[in-house]
């Protein structure tokens, strides 16, 4: 949590870093970062430059920083949460890169002993400038945005270069890396995403993406299953990431273009679903709850909200379980205001309980019907009509995996489809069509 006092001085430490808050191609500076390190507890303190608070362009960059002059503290409320303001906690890396990370380091000080221990501020810094998500940037006391390259050089790597990515990425998972390997991944995972192998690239045209790579571990084609439901997703009406499959060393791996970026590679705030709550890690939350929050702050509250219902019901219809509110976020449009941004990281699960991560409600619990979201659907601006209409589309749309899935897009196998079948062809899918037939 945030916590205001406009009077009062920065924490100063032995083990505290200052750093400047930028945001966007132009390295606009929006305040003063520091991080404090004490003894375990890491917390952090941020104070708005006046020059940003007096400019015309000023928005809430946190939901849980008030715009105010002074400083403001945050310490996290729980060992899993963040010690950075949440819209810069959504840029941390996540599970993968945070191995990666890790990994580099322990394998340093085994020449090294005497290195510090990691702190959140080190991982925080350490993903690549150029890929960070959303349109914050930490520069410190020489003017250099952190981990940026060189003038003339790149981090991230190019479309051509997925093969290197992958054999490394296959090395850390079978905990066989060399130090080159790990050189070559560090900075490129992002926070869009979990625990699963993937980096940051440039994409033929030179726009940003993200690799997503298939898992030692996997059963089943899961990068192929993402393509799949991203596809029945835009047949489906939904507003989603562009994503295709490419073939590397035999393997399919997921491009999905980044949607923070505009076409000439200007950088777009983003919060996630869980920042704009201000939601603990893994406390449980409702959509509803999310549409209260986009009513104050959405750009196009009506149409936002429908589109949220809308992908609510594919998720039910593909098991999609893993719909937790940092795989949702939210686009900063101008003028203090958000819009839903395109659907990310879905996945049918066939092996899950289609028992939803996120609740539909307060008080109806996570989704477990389709009756259960016709009955919520008024609280997503959706009259019985409309929402029956959305049903319809969503439905008409899930009921084409096998074709799509068996597509050259898709590429599946027959057998493929085995292993797929139980996430689409199960008892919520005949109540969605006999709601649409008018028989439920």
């Amino acid at each position: 949590m945030a916590t205001t006092n406009a009077t009062a001085k920065p924490a100063r430490a032995a083990a505290s870093t200052e750093l400047d808050l930028c945001l966007g191609q132009t390295g606009q500076r929006v305040g003063r970062l520091i991080h404090v390190k004490q003894g375990q507890r890491e917390f952090s303190q941020f104070s708005y430059a006046p020059d940003w608070l007096a400019s015309t362009q000023v928005f809430d960059v946190s939901p849980d920083l008030d715009r105010v002059p002074g400083w403001q503290l945050r310490k996290p409320t729980a060992k899993e949460d963040s010690c950075f303001f949440l819209a810069l906690a959504d840029t941390e890396p996540d599970t993968w890169g945070r191995r990666v990370i890790a990994r580099a380091h322990a394998k340093a000080r085994r020449n090294n002993p005497g290195l510090p221990a990691l702190t959140e501020l080190d991982y925080l810094s350490r993903v690549d400038d150029a890929s960070r998500i959303g349109a914050l940037r930490l520069r410190n006391a020489q003017g250099t945005c952190l981990a940026s390259a060189e003038p003339g050089q790149r981090n991230t790597p190019v479309l051509l270069e997925l093969d290197k990515v992958l054999a490394a990425s296959r090395a850390v998972e079978l905990s066989r890396e060399t130090l080159e390997d790990l050189r070559y991944l560090q900075g490129k995972a992002t926070s869009l995403g979990g625990l699963r192998p993937k980096c940051t690239l440039l994409d033929a045209d030179g726009s940003l993406a993200l690799g997503k790579f298939p898992s030692v571990q996997d059963e089943r084609s899961v990068t192929r299953g993402e393509v799949l439901a991203l596809r029945l997703a835009q047949m489906a009406g939904i507003d989603t990431a562009s994503a295709r499959i490419e073939t590397v060393q035999g393997s399919p791996v997921v491009v999905v273009r980044r949607f923070d970026r505009t076409a000439d590679k200007a950088r777009i705030p983003y919060l996630s679903g869980a920042s704009m709550l201000q939601a603990r890690r893994g406390e449980e939350r409702a959509y509803t709850e999310l549409v209260d929050a986009m009513r104050a702050k959405g750009q196009d509250f009506q149409a936002d909200a429908r589109a949220l219902w809308r992908r609510v019901v594919f998720n039910f219809l593909i098991t999609n379980v893993d719909d937790h509110l940092h795989n949702l976020g939210f686009l900063y449009a101008g003028r203090n205001q958000w819009r839903l941004a395109p659907a990310f990281d879905l996945n049918p699960f066939p092996d899950k309980d289609r028992e939803s991560k996120t609740w539909l409600s307060e008080d109806s619990g996570p989704v477990g019907s389709v009756q259960q979201l016709m009955e919520q659907a008024p609280r997503f601006e959706l009259n019985p009509r409309q929402a029956l209409v959305t049903l319809g589309q969503v439905v008409q749309a899930v009921e084409q995996w096998r074709e799509v899935a068996l597509s050259a897009r898709v590429g599946m196998t027959p057998d493929d489809l085995t292993d797929f079948e139980s996430a689409f062809e199960h008892e919520g899918l005949e109540e969605a069509r006999a709601q649409v037939a008018g028989k439920a």
